[in-house]
């Protein structure tokens, strides 16, 4: 756990390490990050959104990474990763649920379920913008047997909006003053603000249990 609070914390220091010594080869590295955060359900835990907007600070900076190669590297990572997500789910079937693990939690599912039942074929785009949700929506729209064409739609749609908003965030505000010194906070503040989806929702049907 130290290190995860420590690379949360520290996030843009880690990746201008990462950029220093791997050099080109980082675009390939975030590629793979992005790609098994969306396309593998035993990846939900790797970092999406804050990642982005720290990719996306780092465009604008001297010998830093360039913003058009980040763009288009994680856009497609981001429809590939649903891509496979989806195959792996429409495989699976269901009974992918059927034993409670720590991968297949019924919890994740229902949250899944909460956003379709709000969202239809949206939520492939919507989900984009939340955790763990994000991971599985392509997973249970594999599960329900969605039309691959809809599906396919809607994961393009949604893989440009959501690389496009942390990463130009990242690029236009990653790099002011009061952002440079308060990176750290910046950060969770993003990780919170992506959390909200699913803290909502949950509060609503918690507060609503408890007044009954």
């Amino acid at each position: 756990m130290p290190l995860i609070i420590d690379y949360i914390f520290h996030l843009d220091q880690h990746l201008v390490g990462w950029i220093a010594y791997f050099g080109p080869w980082t675009y390939f590295i975030m590629f793979f990050v992005i790609f098994c955060e969306t396309g593998l359900v035993i990846t939900p835990f790797l970092p999406g959104d804050s990642l982005l907007f720290a990719l996306g600070a780092l465009t604008s900076i001297e010998n830093g990474l360039n913003l058009w190669i980040i763009l288009a590297t994680l856009t497609l990572a981001g429809i590939l990763g649903d891509t496979v997500n989806y195959h792996i789910g429409k495989f699976l079937g269901s009974k992918a649920f059927e034993k409670e693990s720590g991968i297949f939690k019924g919890k994740y599912l229902e949250e899944t379920q909460a956003f379709y039942a709000q969202w239809g074929s949206f939520t492939i785009v919507a989900a984009r913008f939340a955790p763990i949700v994000r991971t599985f929506a392509p997973f249970v729209a594999g599960v329900g047997t969605m039309n691959y064409k809809r599906f396919l739609f809607f994961n393009i749609i949604g893989a440009v909006a959501w690389v496009c908003t942390f990463t130009l965030a990242g690029h236009f505000f990653g790099n002011f003053p009061i952002v440079k010194r308060n990176f750290h906070i910046v950060i969770i503040g993003v990780i919170l603000v992506s959390l909200m989806p699913i803290i909502v929702p949950w509060a609503k049907s918690r507060f609503n249990l408890k007044s009954k």
